[in-house]
């Protein structure tokens, strides 16, 4: 049974009857509602929305550009995705940079400041730290499981100006358990600021990518999606096509399929990632209604 596009067409509608009329950022005015949850079972299907048609190369490819640790538009035009070219024009910046945004802050936050004089050669030089959080994520679900603190975040107070737009899902969690002797992994993301009809889709696919790509990695099964959604908004120019989207019924969600080719086992996914293409995942029998065209705001 397909309950992600039901849980999504149900949020839909909470927010239309539910939702206060709140201005925004970008002037376009939403109705919002607050503290709201996705649920999925990943045994039951990869979480693509079949309610409307969904851009899946266009996913894939932002999700890989945050694990290369990427921050630059270049990678993204290459593979033909214009997802953030609205936020970089209006930022006015000219030299394809976006800012420390996720994948610098996934792959290099700036630690604590540490003595490389050696490194450098130079009687003093104090460089920050470069913390790989992507790295330690998955060291420490092969070494220690069973911790609390499986945890990567984007929100860094002290870079937020310098990012073209400040991190909408800010973090998330890992979780795993053990049951006959197979470990299972789970993954909830925060998200302070949700764009329901526009990004929460590609937002709720790409966490289950990254989920699916972290539990190959340390051998665990995917288990259980979760997004624990704050600020969740329609944008008045997306009323109508929520309401169009509401009359259609659900197909059976897809299967993915992970090209096994480039995986070494012997080898970190972090050292293998520069060299994995969006082509790399592909979706078993992926049905859906057509596509519904919105604006971005931004």
């Amino acid at each position: 049974m397909n309950n992600l596009d039901k849980q999504y067409t149900d949020l839909l509608q909470d927010i239309l009857n539910n939702g206060i009329i709140k201005q925004d950022r970008t002037g376009t005015g939403t109705l919002s509602v607050f503290g709201r949850q996705i649920r999925h079972k990943m045994s039951d299907g990869f979480p693509l929305l079949t309610t409307k048609k969904m851009a899946w190369k266009t996913m894939v490819t932002e999700l890989l550009w945050f694990l290369r640790g990427d921050t630059n538009i270049k990678f993204l035009h290459d593979n033909n995705c214009h997802i953030w070219d609205g936020d970089y024009n209006k930022s006015g910046r000219t030299d394809g940079d976006l800012g420390p945004i996720y994948g610098k802050q996934w792959r290099n936050w700036k630690g604590k400041l540490v003595d490389k004089s050696e490194e450098f050669n130079a009687h003093t030089a104090w460089v920050p730290e470069q913390i790989d959080q992507i790295a330690n994520l998955i060291n420490n679900l092969k070494t220690n499981p069973d911790s609390r603190r499986l945890m990567v975040s984007a929100w860094n107070v002290s870079e937020l100006d310098q990012m073209v737009l400040p991190p909408c899902h800010y973090g998330f969690q890992v979780y795993t358990r053990e049951e006959n002797g197979q470990r299972y992994i789970s993954l909830m993301w925060n998200q302070r600021s949700v764009d329901t009809f526009l990004g929460l889709p590609f937002n709720i696919a790409s966490y289950a990518l990254l989920l699916e790509i972290i539990a190959k990695e340390v051998n665990m099964i995917p288990d259980e999606l979760i997004g624990s959604l704050g600020d969740v908004h329609l944008y008045n120019n997306h009323i109508e096509q929520a309401e169009e989207q509401l009359t259609r019924e659900p197909f059976k969600l897809p299967k993915l399929s992970i090209n096994d080719e480039f995986w070494n086992p012997e080898v970190s996914i972090i050292e293998q990632i520069q060299h994995i293409k969006p082509n790399d995942f592909q979706l078993i029998d992926y049905q859906s209604h057509p596509a519904i065209k919105a604006p971005l705001s931004n």
